[in-house]
């Protein structure tokens, strides 16, 4: 399970009684759930109006740099194409695996300093993560325009002969060339046709010169054949062949043109693999300094949301709980008998719940104790 409930409730006569009835209730006799103390600095408290609204954004802003985490994760799977199998070991936070860093999270003094106000720290979050929502913004599209425009000639280069690039595949030998009368023309040919072409092809036009088809190269389906004729029988010679099945390619020998696609293709190879490394650093960095800002927000708002539910002075135990997926919904239970003391209408609102189907959800997520999920799933596909 990567689902996390990092939850708090009030200190009894001390947080540590807190913890042990907690861990009595859903560890002695049932396993519910594997249990973390989950530790949150001295943080200033500030006024009750500015904690009310700190609240508030605060849950915007857990919104938006969830979706930047979840974003910078995503695009790590989509430049390690060929080794998505590697995306999960590149996702660390401060060099150690998601769940490690939760279940052993301390808080970051340097980055967050705990002198400052909860308001400028949240601050400083959002001006991190939006700046790292910008960056990714700006590299994610330099190398993707870098790898769509090498996508683009690599598949002129393959498919069906009807359609690829010839570039690759003809030499200057198999073309009549600066001839006032004479154009070579490339032809593709279905394979049950070969037998077909050879008998017809001289007679599709007059001017054809005998026994000019060669054939050039093959694919599973078809068969490229270059044929020779006089320049005024181009148009007969094309209208008799599409007649036929046969069909005549658009192609011109152009020695510096196919060079210069040559090089382009191999220029914007080299591009991408210059620049691979950087941005794999790169993402591998920001997906840190992202996450922990997430899990860091988690913590303000476990710490505002209890100051607010719980009162002055600040006296409460931030709990981390991974559930056991087979007994989530028993774990719900035995959390609301254990603190549904702490308020009667979440207790309410929880019962009715079981009545009503579809609720708003909003109200089905808040319980009597504080709760936020924490879900290190971060992929849309599983690695």
């Amino acid at each position: 399970m990567t689902e996390f409930w990092l939850i708090s409730a009030p200190g009894d006569k001390t947080c540590q009684q807190t913890w042990d009835k907690m861990m009595a209730a859903t560890t002695r006799t049932n396993n519910l759930s594997t249990n973390h103390k989950f530790n949150i600095p001295d943080l200033k408290v500030g006024t009750l109006d500015v904690l009310v609204g700190l609240s508030d954004e605060l849950a915007k802003l857990d919104s938006f740099v969830e979706g930047v985490v979840k974003k910078v994760a995503q695009y790590m799977a989509d430049v390690l194409e060929d080794s998505r199998d590697k995306v999960q070991e590149n996702l660390l936070a401060n060099g150690v695996d998601l769940v490690t860093y939760i279940t052993r999270f301390q808080w970051d003094m340097a980055k967050y300093p705990i002198k400052q106000s909860l308001k400028n720290i949240s601050e400083i979050i959002s001006k991190q993560v939006t700046q790292i929502d910008n960056d990714l913004k700006t590299r994610a599209s330099a190398y993707n325009n870098l790898k769509g425009n090498l996508q683009n000639l690599e598949r002129k280069n393959a498919g069906s002969l009807l359609t690829r690039s010839l570039a690759d595949i003809v030499k200057k030998d198999d073309f009549v060339l600066d001839s006032e009368y004479l154009i070579t023309l490339l032809v593709v040919v279905p394979k049950t046709g070969y037998s077909d072409w050879q008998k017809a092809y001289e007679t599709l036009a007059e001017m054809v010169v005998p026994r000019s088809s060669h054939l050039l190269f093959e694919d599973s389906d078809s068969g490229l054949f270059s044929v020779t004729l006089f320049r005024k029988a181009i148009d007969d010679f094309k209208h008799k062949a599409r007649e036929n099945k046969f069909t005549v390619r658009d192609f011109q020998y152009n020695e510096e043109e196919m060079k210069a696609d040559k090089e382009e293709m191999t220029r914007l190879s080299t591009d991408k693999k210059k620049q691979f490394g950087p941005l794999v650093r790169w993402l591998k960095v920001n997906f840190s300094e992202a996450f922990i800002a997430w899990i860091h927000i988690k913590a303000l708002r476990v710490f505002v949301e209890s100051v607010l539910r719980y009162g002055l002075p600040v006296n409460f135990q931030a709990m981390l709980l991974q559930p056991n997926k087979k007994t989530m919904k028993k774990l719900r239970e035995v959390l609301n008998d254990l603190y549904k003391h702490l308020d009667s209408s979440a207790a309410a609102i929880i019962d009715s719940a079981m009545d009503i189907p579809g609720l708003n959800l909003s109200q089905q997520e808040y319980y009597p104790y504080v709760y936020y999920k924490i879900d290190c799933n971060l992929l849309d596909f599983k690695v």
